[in-house]
Formats: C-alpha cells, structure tokens, sequence
C-alpha cells in the first residue's frame, strides 16, 4: 500500500478519532479516504467484525457530524493482501465548516486535514468558512407546492429490496430546518415543474430540428430512467459483415454516454430551474448541465476525480437506487472513452460533446474493419502464414504511400501530427485512407490505444512485420 499523504489514512481499528478524521477531509478541498483495518506501515490487517464495524461508522457520521454530510460519503469493503477492510471515500463538503456536533463550531470541534494529520481548524478559518457557507443549495430552499406524493420514488427503493420507512423525507433530508418540503423533495415527488429536453437536430447546427421531446414533470429519478432508455435508443448498434467476421459497435461507449446522462442530472444547479438538456446531431451528441465548476475546484482536480456533489441529497438517492458508482468515479469512466477536449466550462454552463464514432455509410464501416484488424495486429504481431515478401508485394499493390510510411517511422512512437510534419502532408484526410489505414490492414504499423481509435492521445509505431519490411527496403 502508498504511504499515508493528505488524501489518505489508515487506521488498525475503528477508533474514537472517526469523527474527527471524517471532519478534517469533509473541511479539506480535495475530500479523502481513509481505510480502517490498515496500520500505520500501509500493511492490511483486517477487520473482524466488517458489517457491525460498517453500520457503525454510517451511524456515527450521520448523527455525530454537523452540518450533515449525508451524501458525501460512500463505506465499501475492500480485498487488500487477502484481508478484507473497511474504505471510507469523502468529497469535499458544500458546507465548510463541518464540525462535531457535541463540541461546536470551535477549535475544540472543527478539523482540517494538513500533511497526514487532522489538525484543529483556527479560529480565523471558521469564521472565513462560515461566511462563505453556501447558503442557496435546494436542500434549503422551501419546496413551491407543500402537497407532495412519493409512489414513485418508493416504487424505485422498492426494485431495489429497500423500503422507505414513515420518517423516509427526514432520513433523506427532504425537510428545512422547519420541517417543511425542500426543493429536494420537490424535484423527487411524484408531480412537479421540471422537465429534461431531449432534442434532435438534422445536421450539425440547430437549424433542422427533427424532435424534441421533454421527459418530467414527474421523480426525477423517473425523469432520468426515461432519458437513459432513449439515450439507449438513440444510441445503436452498427454491424459490417467483413469476409473474417461480424462487426458491431455502438455509436457512443455506453458506460461514458450513462455516466454523463447521470452527472447532468445529479450534479445540475436547479437554484436557478433551470434542467439539464440532451442534443443529437448527425455527428455528435451535446449534454448541457447548468452550473460551472463547484467553487474552489479547479479543472485539474475535476478532472482527476475530486468531488464536490453540487446536490448531496440527490447524490444520496441516486446512490441508494445504484444508480451512481462511488464518489469521483464518474468522470474518470467518461475520460477512459472521450478526452479531455470534450468538457467545456463557461461561467455559467458544462457542456459535455461526444463526438459519433461511427455514421451510417459505408466509409465507416470500412473504418471499424481498420479498426478490428488493429487490434489483432497487436495481439499477433506477425502471422507465420506471411512473409516479408507477401507484404511488400501487397504494399505496391496499394500504393508507394504506404512505403513512405515504412520509411518515416523510425523506433519513435509519433502522434498524426508528427506523422503528417515527417511526411510533408497537410490534409489529414489523406494521411488516413493513404497512408494509416493500408498499412493497418496489412500489419505494418499498430495503434498505441487499439481499443479507443479516436482517441487524441493515440499514436502509431511499427510493428515487427513493418521493421522488417523497412530493412529490407533499406538494404
């Protein structure tokens, strides 16, 4: 195991010091893990008693830490050197400063995570931090219509084998501080003013729109189910039928497309109502989410995971329903599929844009084919049925710009771009269909990133069947 850094700790037990530990990351901008059934070497010991001890730990931190921070934590076991321990992941919290609810808002209650240690908070910090407490979060703002239904949404715990009790709206933190509906439990009941818009567009602008659709007014964990099956309409399944095999593949990666559709929704700014909204164009899709970056994280830190749920009561939820992963997860599933290019942050908006992979013709289905033949090419470098000759002899029937492919690369690994400055191209259109995509299909060069083709992190190299056919050239 990492030692411990200001992210992470590790405690043998579960200890008096839980609250304080969980404070000092709720209060810390980066939030944190801490493992119990670690010791302090980073060596797993284990946890005797893993489903009293987990109960325990969502017990304390439910009643024992103020403001609440249901929501922003998430308690999982975990197999470190085959001993199962207790991981406890934290976000940042919206409402600095947290504190042990017994001792106050003081020195003596209020923690903040410095190196490896949770230190008592100064007093300057708290007054600094309870000054800038967001105060306009839809957890405080009254629900407009107080006569709320809850079928729906009991309907969903329910598929998931978990009941909502009688005091189900404050377990949730559905109420205000006076006990009245919050905008949360608005935005949940059966019957409300919100609606996601799906629309689709002919073209690639928003002159031709083809459909537009609205899915709400109901639980918006309905509204979300009923974006996602249409996402998985939308999204299909293309096949080409190649003299080896049967090819399919979706437009869109499935888990990123889900992943986006639940950040959208989850992580929307509704202090303003204004909802999420889904595009499709001829070659991408669009999915709109208001709110920019949470305050006081940066585009690095969203980026590498770090979480400040905008909504900790709908993260809560949606959670229960296992309709999200753990905290932080969702972008880097996004990113495995789509770069970082993708994400657009303006002041007020984040737009996420994922390019189609494929279109319906049939110059892309030569494209999967490519594709297909990459990834063998790097699980099977060379077939023994083919020699160096066979190849050259295909090269020539091709064209000589697959030879002066051959003859550029060198032991580098070279990016399009460089490819393109070596070979004195500047349409890149050409380099794939003259260049890239014969020396594919025969084995001469393979892909860095064989399973995501587009991605602009990808880069080519020379496999062995191509270094050997470059020497003979040579000689």
């Amino acid at each position: 195991m990492k030692p411990e850094t200001n992210r992470i700790e590790y405690k043998q037990q579960l200890t008096e010091d839980l609250e304080k530990e969980s404070i000092a990351f709720l209060n810390y901008h980066e939030g944190g893990v801490m493992y119990i059934g670690i010791d302090k070497t980073g060596k797993a010991v284990g946890v005797h008693d893993i489903d009293g001890d987990m109960l325990k730990i969502k017990d304390r931190l439910k009643n024992n830490i103020s403001p609440s921070c249901m929501g922003l934590f998430d308690v999982a076991t975990e197999e470190i050197e085959s001993k199962n321990v207790i991981k406890i992941t934290f976000a940042s919290g919206t409402e600095k400063p947290y504190y042990i609810k017994k001792l106050g808002m003081s020195e003596k209650g209020t923690f903040i995570r410095i190196g490896t240690a949770a230190e008592p908070m100064p007093v300057r910090m708290i007054e600094t931090l309870f000054a800038k407490r967001t105060r306009n979060s839809i957890g405080k703002i009254n629900s407009p219509n107080q006569n709320l239904t809850f079928r729906q949404l009991k309907i969903y715990y329910e598929g998931v084998h978990k009941e909502l009790n009688q005091q189900f709206a404050s377990n949730l933190e559905l109420l205000t501080e006076d006990g009245k509906f919050n905008y949360v439990a608005y935005l949940l009941a059966d019957v409300n003013g919100t609606s996601i818009k799906v629309a689709k567009y002919k073209g690639l602008d928003r002159v031709d729109l083809m459909e537009n659709n609205e899915y709400g007014y109901c639980s918006l964990v309905k509204a979300t189910q009923q974006v996602l099956d249409r996402m998985e309409v939308e999204n299909i399944t293309l096949a080409q039928i190649t003299p080896r095999e049967r090819i399919e593949q979706r437009i869109w990666n499935q888990v990123a497309l889900r992943e986006a559709v639940i950040n959208a929704i989850v992580h929307n700014d509704y202090t303003s109502e204004v909802p999420p909204k889904f595009e499709f164009f001829d070659d991408r899709i669009e999915i709109t989410s208001f709110g920019s970056l949470p305050q006081g994280m940066t585009e690095n830190e969203f980026f590498e995971g770090y979480s400040i749920p905008r909504n900790k009561e709908l993260m809560r939820v949606f959670r229960d329903l296992d309709m999200v992963e753990h905290l932080g997860s969702g972008i880097p599933r996004i990113l495995r599929a789509y770069g970082r290019e993708c994400f657009k942050f303006t002041e007020n908006f984040l737009r996420m844009t994922f390019p189609a992979v494929l279109e319906l013709n049939e110059q892309d289905t030569e494209q999967v084919t490519v594709q297909v033949d990459a990834k063998k090419s790097t699980n099977s470098q060379v077939d023994t049925k083919n020699t160096v000759q066979d190849t050259e002899q295909d090269t020539e029937q091709d064209t000589e710009q697959v030879k002066k492919l051959v003859r550029a690369l060198s032991e580098s690994i070279l990016s399009t771009n460089e490819i393109m400055s070596l070979l004195g191209l500047k349409h890149r259109p050409t380099l794939l269909y003259d260049y890239l995509k014969p020396a594919l299909k025969q084995g001469l060069i393979e892909m860095t990133i064989p399973n995501k083709p587009n991605s602009p992190l990808q880069k080519y190299q020379l496999t062995l069947l191509g270094k050997q056919l470059k020497e003979k050239m040579q000689s």
